[in-house]
C-alpha cells in the first residue's frame, strides 16, 4: 500500500467531518458485531466512516490496512496531543474515551520516549520471563497453585459437581491474584479495580472518576513500593529506571493492570468459550496438548481487544478508499480485521499452527506488547486453561453460546458471565485449598512446574499425564490415543 509521503489529500476528497456518519454502537452491533463490520465494509471497503459517543472516527476493518496502521509508526501515531479535533477543542464536552487516552503512559508515547519507556518494562519484567530463573518458576507455580485453590473454593461450596460462573469465580479473582503478587501489592486487590477498568475501557459517563481511583490505586502502590522494595515488577521497575516519579510509575502499573486483568482475562474467557461452545479446532489443539496454539485460535475467532488503540494521522495519507487527513482519529478493529483474514479463500490461511499466530490479540508493529509481556501474558492464559480443564470431567454451558451476555463496547467484547454446569475429578488432587495456598511462597514441586509451561508442539500420546476434560477430550479427538 503506498504512503504517498509526499501528497496532500485532493480538494475533492471527503473530509472525515463531512461525512454523514452512522454511530457504531448500537444495539445491531451489541447482538451482532461480525455482521456490522461486514456490512461497513460492503458499503465504504476497507476503512469507514463511524460515529463513536458522538465523535467521528475512522473505522479501519480489513487485516492489511489494519496491519499498516499498526507498523508505520511515523505516519500513524498513538500520542493523543496530535489528534487535531482535541487539540482544537471540538470534542463534546467530557467526552468519555479521552479520560484514558490522558493518562500519559507507554502506550501512548512515540518515538525515542516510547522506546526508552518499553525499554524499562521489558528490564522490569525479565526477571519473570524465563521460567528458569527464581522469580520466572515461582510465579508460574505460583498462578497454578492459585488456579488450584479456585477449583479447590468450587469443590468446598459444591462437592464434586455443581454450577459456577467461570468469570466470577474463575478468571477474575484468578488475575485479581495474580496482580497482587506480581505487582507486590501489601493487600488483595478488590473486585472493584476490575469494575473501574471496565468502566474506563467501556466509556461510561463515570469512566473519569473510575480511571482517577484506579490511578490514585496505582500510585499509592509506587510509593509504597519504593519506601519497601521488594522481589516484584513495581520494585524492578524503580530499579529499571530509578527517576521514574510515583505518579510515572502509577501511571504504567495503571496501564499493566489494564492488560493483566481485562485483556487478558477476556482471552481466558475466550478461550474457554471457544472449548465449551465446541470449536473443533480449538478443541483438538487443546486434546493435543498445544495450549499454546489453543489460546491463539480462539484469539483469531474473537480477540479479547475487539477495536483497538487509536491512532492519529501524522500527515494526509491515503487509506482503503479514503484520503485520511493529517490529525484525523482512526480506529484499527481487531475484531474485523480477524474476520477479513479468517475470509480471504480461508482455511489455508487459518489452518496450520504458523497462520494462526498471525491474530492480533497482542498488537503488532512498535506498539505491540513487549516480547516478555507476551510471553507472561500467554503463560497465564495457558496455566489458567489448562488448570481448570485439568481438574474438570465435563463443563456445558447453562445457556445457549448465542444468548452469554457480553459487554460489547468501543474497545472491548468481553464476556460478562461464563455459566457452566460442571463436574469435578473424584479423587480431589491438585485443588485443595491448602494446597494452593502452600505454593505462594515459592516452594512449589517438580509437577507445577511441569504443568504450567505451554508445551508447545506436544502431539498425542505425548508422556505428560492428561488427566480430567482434557483427557476425554483427546479421548474424542483422536480415538483414544
Amino acid at each position: 500500500m503506498e504512503a504517498h509521503p509526499f501528497a496532500t489529500a485532493p480538494a475533492d476528497s471527503p473530509a472525515l467531518e463531512s461525512l454523514p456518519v452512522e454511530p457504531l454502537l448500537t444495539s445491531e452491533f451489541d447482538a451482532d458485531p461480525g455482521a456490522v463490520y461486514a456490512r461497513l465494509r460492503r458499503t465504504y471497503g476497507p476503512v469507514a466512516p463511524v460515529g463513536l459517543m458522538g465523535v467521528p472516527v475512522w473505522l479501519v476493518l480489513d487485516y492489511r490496512e489494519v496491519l499498516e496502521v499498526l507498523r508505520n509508526e511515523s505516519v500513524w501515531r498513538r500520542d493523543v496531543r496530535c489528534w487535531r479535533a482535541r487539540a482544537q477543542g471540538q470534542l463534546p464536552r467530557d467526552w468519555p474515551l479521552l479520560a484514558g487516552y490522558e493518562v500519559r503512559q507507554t502506550m501512548f508515547m512515540d518515538g525515542d520516549e516510547h522506546l526508552a519507556a518499553r525499554h524499562t518494562h521489558h528490564a522490569a519484567m525479565r526477571p519473570f520471563q524465563d521460567g528458569r530463573t527464581p522469580q520466572g518458576w515461582e510465579l508460574r507455580a505460583t498462578v497454578a497453585g492459585y488456579a488450584d485453590e479456585l477449583v479447590g473454593m468450587l469443590a468446598a461450596e459444591t462437592g464434586t459437581a455443581g454450577f459456577a460462573d467461570l468469570g466470577a469465580q474463575y478468571t477474575r479473582p484468578l488475575l485479581l491474584m495474580v496482580t497482587t503478587k506480581l505487582f507486590g501489592c501489601p493487600v488483595e486487590l478488590g473486585d472493584e479495580l476490575v469494575m473501574d477498568l471496565w468502566r474506563m475501557l467501556d466509556g461510561g459517563p463515570d469512566a473519569g472518576p473510575a480511571t482517577g481511583r484506579a490511578l490514585a490505586a496505582m500510585t499509592r502502590l509506587a510509593a509504597h513500593r519504593r519506601a519497601r522494595p521488594g522481589d516484584d515488577l513495581t520494585s524492578y521497575m524503580l530499579l529499571a529506571d530509578p527517576e521514574l516519579s510515583d505518579e510515572q510509575l502509577g501511571r504504567e502499573l495503571f496501564m499493566n493492570a489494564v492488560y493483566l486483568n481485562d485483556i487478558t482475562g477476556n482471552m481466558v474467557l475466550n478461550t474457554l468459550l471457544e472449548v465449551l461452545r465446541g470449536n473443533a479446532t480449538v478443541r483438538r489443539s487443546l486434546s493435543a496438548g498445544q495450549l499454546g496454539e489453543t489460546v491463539n485460535r480462539a484469539a483469531l475467532v474473537n480477540p479479547p481487544v475487539a477495536n483497538m488503540c487509536f491512532r492519529f494521522a501524522a500527515r494526509d495519507v491515503a487509506l482503503g478508499n479514503f484520503w485520511i487527513r493529517g490529525g484525523d482519529i482512526v480506529s484499527p478493529s481487531a475484531a474485523a480485521a480477524h474476520g477479513d483474514l479468517m475470509a480471504i479463500g480461508a482455511s489455508h490461511l487459518v489452518g496450520s499452527a504458523v497462520s494462526t499466530r498471525a491474530h492480533l490479540g497482542w498488537g503488532a508493529g512498535p506498539h505491540q506488547c513487549p516480547s516478555a509481556a507476551r510471553e507472561l501474558g500467554g503463560m497465564i492464559v495457558s496455566t489458567a486453561v489448562g488448570r481448570i480443564f485439568d481438574h474438570l470431567t465435563k463443563a456445558e454451558l447453562t445457556l445457549p453460546a448465542d444468548q452469554l451476555p457480553w459487554r460489547s463496547g468501543p474497545v472491548v467484547r468481553g464476556l460478562r458471565v461464563l455459566p457452566v454446569r460442571y463436574e469435578l475429578r473424584g479423587d480431589g488432587v491438585g485443588w485443595g485449598v491448602g494446597a494452593g495456598r502452600g505454593r505462594r511462597g515459592g516452594a512449589g514441586d517438580v509437577r507445577d512446574v511441569r504443568d504450567v509451561r505451554d508445551v508447545g508442539d506436544v502431539v498425542p500420546g505425548a508422556d505428560r499425564e492428561v488427566k480430567g476434560l482434557l483427557g476425554a477430550l483427546r479421548r474424542l479427538m483422536f480415538g483414544g490415543k
